[in-house]
């Protein structure tokens, strides 16, 4: 098993319907893919301060359980995904990092 964890910036501030559907847009594209085990996803716990902070600071993490590195580069072919994140970065423009990792712990 892998792990996915992508870290989402976006921005500007999203309404907080508009952020949980866009978490609930990307765990129903991503499952419905087949190649998916699960899905997990939080939005960032603010701390005072951090916005003076020259980093890269996410809106929310979104991690996928995956098989392999095989079942990943599928579940990047998942019919919609790229639809979906067009229609979102025209919404509400955001950067994403990610790193492909082992369980933590």
């Amino acid at each position: 098993m892998i792990y996915h964890t992508m870290l989402v910036s976006f921005d500007q501030p999203v309404p907080d319907a508009e952020l949980d559907q866009y978490l609930a847009d990307i765990e129903r594209v991503m499952l419905d893919s087949g190649h998916v085990r699960s899905v997990a996803a939080r939005r960032h716990l603010s701390v005072p301060g951090e916005e003076a902070i020259p980093a890269f600071i996410a809106t929310v993490i979104v991690r996928l359980g995956l098989a392999d590195t095989d079942a990943l580069a599928k579940a990047f072919e998942a019919p919609g995904l790229h639809d979906l994140i067009q229609r979102w970065q025209a919404r509400h423009p955001y950067k994403v990092a990610w790193a492909n990792h082992e369980a933590l712990a």
